[in-house]
């Protein structure tokens, strides 16, 4: 989905920055779909980061709790 809405936006950008004319409403209607697609591909970026960000490698959580575990005995 994501490789879906880049390339839509890519040949929105294309068309926009093409040097042809266009009546204005479509201009328009062009402009806020590119916008649209920008914001929402934004969103799915920063949900990936987000998600790669907060869910630690599970060595690492063995680690932790072990470290609990021992904690806990003295």
């Amino acid at each position: 989905m994501k490789k879906i809405i880049q390339k839509i936006s890519r040949a929105l950008q294309v068309v926009l920055m093409a040097p042809i004319k266009l009546p204005g409403k479509a201009l328009n209607i062009i402009k806020y779909l590119a916008l649209g697609l920008g914001v929402v591909e934004t969103v799915l970026d920063d949900k990936d980061k987000k998600g790669e960000e907060e869910s630690p490698p599970a060595d690492q959580l063995l680690i932790d709790k072990e470290k609990e575990v021992q904690d806990e005995r003295q």
